[in-house]
């Protein structure tokens, strides 16, 4: 080595974090594009394909091949990679995201959505926000860390799931496997606000999520000819019991993650509106909290909220019904049991002739404690690429993998690494995006709090 390398040598080893981290920008890059590439929907089997290219990636990088298990499950697939820590008396930290994504019709999309294309600041493709973008972060983070050589006193599992947008097999079959980790940190959860000048304002740390469930409110009827009505008509009485349902609302909910990102919230938003967050996060008063209701953006943090999406009536044009259901999908408020909130639909429908059938086998979860440690380890990562930015806690009304460990009592943290413009969410929509600039700091934040927690 010469000596212009050796010293070059030393003045990386005390770079700071962040200027290692950021060094990897082109790499992660080209992982987040090479991604998107995989067309990852149900039904495409094309989610072995991607973990095996994770997989290339974390070879390369020094991760041996008993660190790496890809496990098959039908068409899908999960993946966890584990840097092993020093000190077997601790239990992991593990990493989490998904690699499949929802849908997307190229007939649609100005660009075709699985191939990226970047673009006026900006990488274009299906699964970019949602959830390819933090799971490049995650897989370039442990490659960058392993191929550094990096020894942490707990052990870090990265675990990819291959069905969270739809039955989340993998999701509880990962679960069930790693529900001994110490904690569990999201990147399909939480993330950071950009005002319109493109600076950070806002950071959520994700520490619960309302539990998703799907009822089936169903009538029937013998039927008979249309040209003889009855008044037990099935689409009748549904559509008085989805009238009910318009007019109920929940009654309200605090929590400790409410509670605080109400409180901080407040201080941003004028008028009436701040006023009634102020006061339902210190008082729990209901009429605050019916003014907050009377908001899309606000209803799901203050009560559990149930909505008909689908319905289903009748066989022939000149018959009468002999049977009319109609699906309800409810977000209930952590630690709500799902039983009461079906029992509360019952009551609310009020009509004994109304059957009310729980669907799929839904799972619900309490929040998770807002950790000193792990608040201390986000908040220093995200002011560190963002001075001045507040870091809140925050629920999320849907649902993501940290659901199914929660439910086994794993305290999970949303953390995603995005920051970006309230317009330039696109996650399920067309033209999905995320802006490039960002992705230096996101590795840096990632490699912050990763190293913070598992020292």
């Amino acid at each position: 080595m010469t000596m212009r390398g050796a010293l070059m040598g030393v003045a990386l080893l005390v770079l700071p974090q962040g200027v290692q981290a950021a060094a990897d920008a082109g790499t992660a890059k080209d992982i987040l594009m090479r991604s998107i590439a995989h067309r990852t929907v149900e039904g495409a089997g094309q989610v072995p394909g991607l973990a095996n290219y994770y997989a290339g990636v974390l070879k390369t990088a020094g991760f041996a091949d008993g660190d790496i298990v890809i496990t098959p499950m039908g068409e899908t697939a999960t993946l966890a990679a584990t840097i092993k820590g020093s000190d077997p008396k601790l239990k992991p930290l593990a990493l989490i995201g998904h690699m499949d994504v929802v849908a997307a019709n190229r007939a649609d999309w100005t660009r075709d959505p699985f191939v990226p294309v970047e673009e006026n600041g900006y990488i274009f493709g299906r699964g970019a926000e949602d959830n390819k973008y933090d799971v490049a972060m995650m897989v370039a983070t442990l490659a960058h860390l392993k191929k550094e050589g990096w020894k942490p006193r707990r052990t870090v599992i990265l675990l990819l799931s291959g069905d969270e947008e739809t039955g989340m097999v993998t999701t509880r079959a990962l679960a069930m496997q790693y529900r001994d980790v110490e904690l569990l940190l999201n990147g399909d959860g939480g993330g950071g606000l950009l005002n319109d000048a493109g600076k950070p304002v806002l950071y959520q740390l994700q520490a619960g999520e309302k539990t998703y469930a799907d009822f089936e409110i169903g009538f029937t009827d013998a039927g008979g000819h249309s040209s003889a009505p009855t008044p037990d008509n099935p689409i009748y009485r549904l559509a008085k019991a989805i009238d009910r349902i318009v007019a109920y609302q929940f009654p309200p909910m605090r929590n400790e993650l409410t509670r605080a990102s109400l409180a901080l919230s407040a201080d941003r938003m004028d008028g009436e509106v701040g006023q009634a967050m102020r006061r339902f996060a210190e008082t729990g008063d209901p009429a605050a909290a019916d003014l907050l209701s009377s908001r899309p953006e606000f209803i799901g943090q203050v009560r559990t909220t149930c909505v008909a999406t689908m319905a289903q009536a009748g066989h022939a044009l000149n018959a009468l019904p002999q049977s009319a259901k109609v699906s309800v999908n409810c977000r209930i408020f952590p630690g709500v049991p799902i039983a009461d909130v079906k029992a509360q639909l019952v009551k609310v429908i009020a009509d004994p002739t109304a059957t009310v059938t729980t669907l799929n086998d839904p799972t619900g979860s309490d929040a998770s404690p807002l950790r000193a440690d792990v608040v201390k380890a986000v908040r220093e990562a995200v002011t560190a690429r963002a001075p001045g930015v507040t870091v809140m806690p925050g629920m999320s009304a849907g649902a993501t993998d940290s659901l199914y460990f929660r439910a086994l009592g794993v305290p999970s943290y949303g953390v995603s690494s995005l920051f970006m413009k309230a317009e330039d969410g696109f996650a399920h929509g067309l033209n999905e995006r995320v802006p490039v600039a960002g992705i230096g700091a996101s590795l840096e934040q990632w490699d912050r709090v990763v190293r913070a927690l598992a020292r």
